[in-house]
């Protein structure tokens, strides 16, 4: 999508699998693991976005590009082969850093809803190597998520 946007900055991830446009949702990374393999799904919303209660959503066109689906998927298949290939080759470091270098500034204050309904607020810190996010609440002691549901507050 970099090609897409000229505007590459205003580009940011939402932990654990958004990427937002300004604070708007644009697409959402789904991954799932079978035995040894990882199945990967990317919705990205193209040409019309959802109107939804709870977030702000957005599509590509909404946004002033003019790519179709077809040029999109081409684009999204050659950066995955990319950072596959990075990932074999060098290990997780880089694409957890690429992340890091993408992601809401350190700072950001969140709230987390973990998958047993609890809610956690804080600010974030990091991430950490294995790919969990380091949520610093207000009494200075940090929380490490491994999944649940994040909201920019």
């Amino acid at each position: 999508m970099r090609a897409v946007l000229a505007d590459a900055g205003a580009l940011r991830i939402k932990w654990p699998n958004d990427l937002l446009l300004g604070r708007a949702k644009l697409s959402g990374i789904l991954l799932e693991r079978v035995d040894e393999w990882v199945v990967i799904g990317f919705g990205v919303n193209v040409t019309h976005h959802p109107d939804l209660a709870d977030r702000a959503t957005t599509s590509l066109h909404a946004a002033g590009a003019t790519i179709d689906a077809a040029a999109l998927q081409g684009e999204l298949a050659a950066a995955l082969s990319h950072w596959h290939a990075r990932w074999r080759e060098e290990g997780l470091a880089p694409v957890a850093e690429r992340w890091r270098e993408r992601a809401h500034s350190p700072g950001t204050e969140l709230r987390a809803r973990l998958p047993d309904g609890s809610e956690w607020h804080g600010r974030y810190e990091t991430l950490e190597p294995g790919g969990a996010l380091v949520l610093r609440l207000a009494d200075g002691s940090a929380r490490v998520m491994h999944a649940g549901d994040i909201f920019l507050l």
